[in-house]
């Protein structure tokens, strides 16, 4: 296990350094920075352990550091990831002078296994977003506890509405304020990676369950003082993608017992449901904020999928 506590001060220094132009320059998402700061983090404790710094280091030891991540049992999408990391860093420090050569300029990354995302089918998303609805609320008792559980059941509603009926990521959920939503418009401004800023449209379904939220969930969550913070979890603290990742597995063990759904399942299903519609993949692209269309274009290899075993289950002679 690497221990940033081993390193010295200045490779410390070197590596925040770093992980703030990643952050404020190249305005690159929050997950993303901590990821590369973990994997500088990692290959600089291995090359302190050999008597090396980020700045000594040689395209020999890179090779080394890569094949001990792979001898720990990394997967392949980890160790392609940190050759990422590692080469992004080396290009910035050559770049204002820290090193005379590109250590890593030669490195490969691993080859990933493309798997295509998961999707569920539309009967199965209807499903899974309307589950709140089948949730007993207690009629009787504590009258706070009643009003703060009828609270809950239009918040899960209203955050799965998002998820499916607008393909937003869980960060994105998460980090909703008021200001943000425009019911009258049918509208979600939502800030993707990058610090890109997009405009969504809101389903009917998701307006009628924003609504209900608004008008009574939210005060029985929201904590005293006010905040601009959408939803909230049962702490009255801002809902956080764990606590959303949460709350939907609970919906997944009800409704679609043993099956592997994820946040990300919706937005792949989203994507893919809007491309079977015939949607133009430009605009998938747009509402799904990637900013290159190949991205957007495994959804349609997974539409091709299912066309193919549409055909293989209904022609007599496929």
């Amino acid at each position: 296990m690497a221990r940033r506590d081993e390193l010295p001060h200045p490779e410390i220094a070197l590596i925040e350094e770093f992980t703030a132009h990643l952050a404020l320059e190249r305005h690159l998402s929050g997950n993303t920075v901590v990821a590369y700061r973990r994997d500088l983090t990692q290959l600089a404790v291995f090359l302190h352990r050999s008597k090396r710094s980020l700045a000594s280091v040689t395209y020999p030891m890179l090779r080394r550091f890569l094949a001990q991540q792979a001898t720990l049992g990394y997967a392949r999408a980890s160790v392609a990831r940190r050759v990422g990391a590692i080469r992004t860093f080396y290009r910035w420090l050559a770049g204002r002078g820290g090193i005379d050569v590109d250590p890593a300029a030669l490195l490969g990354r691993p080859k990933v296994i493309n798997r295509l995302p998961s999707v569920l089918r539309p009967r199965e998303a209807a499903a899974l977003v309307e589950a709140p609805l089948e949730v007993p609320v207690p009629a009787t008792g504590d009258g706070g506890r009643i009003y703060r559980e009828a609270g809950i059941v239009l918040r899960d509603r209203a955050v799965l509405e998002l998820m499916y009926g607008s393909g937003l990521r869980v960060g994105e959920v998460s980090g909703l304020t008021l200001d943000r939503i425009d019911l009258d418009r049918g509208r979600v401004t939502v800030m993707g990676k990058g610090s890109r800023e997009r405009e969504i449209p809101l389903s009917d379904f998701a307006v009628e369950a924003l609504r209900e939220y608004l008008t009574g969930g939210r005060a029985a969550l929201a904590p005293h003082g006010g905040s601009p913070d959408l939803f909230f979890n049962r702490r009255k603290g801002a809902m956080t993608p764990r606590d959303i990742r949460g709350m939907l597995k609970q919906y997944v063990d009800r409704i679609l017992s043993g099956r592997r759904v994820t946040p990300h399942t919706l937005r792949h299903s989203f994507a893919t449901h809007l491309l079977e519609g015939g949607a133009d993949i430009r605009a998938v692209q747009e509402l799904l904020g990637h900013v290159s269309v190949a991205t957007t274009q495994r959804y349609t290899h997974v539409s091709r999928e299912r066309l193919f075993a549409a055909y293989r289950l209904s022609h007599p002679r496929a």
